[in-house]
């Protein structure tokens, strides 16, 4: 399995900002199958990709609120 970090806006209808993209991390085997499993949201993905090993270990150790999204 690897871990995706997947940028996103709340709202599907909404024209996406900057400045109000979240972002989430999401443990799937491919892109396609975060896709699946975000499907019931109405999030406007904006991108995913995957998330490097160094940047899991510097979100795990610098972000107190880091989690891995069980969908």
């Amino acid at each position: 399995m690897m871990i995706y970090k997947v940028f996103y806006q709340d709202n599907f209808n909404e024209v996406a900002v900057r400045e109000r993209t979240n972002a989430m991390f999401v443990e799937a085997e491919t892109e396609r199958e975060v896709r699946e499993k975000l499907a019931h949201k109405n999030y406007n993905i904006e991108h995913i990709e995957k998330a490097p090993d160094a940047l899991i270990e510097y979100e795990k150790n610098n972000n107190e609120d880091f989690k891995v999204e069980e969908l």
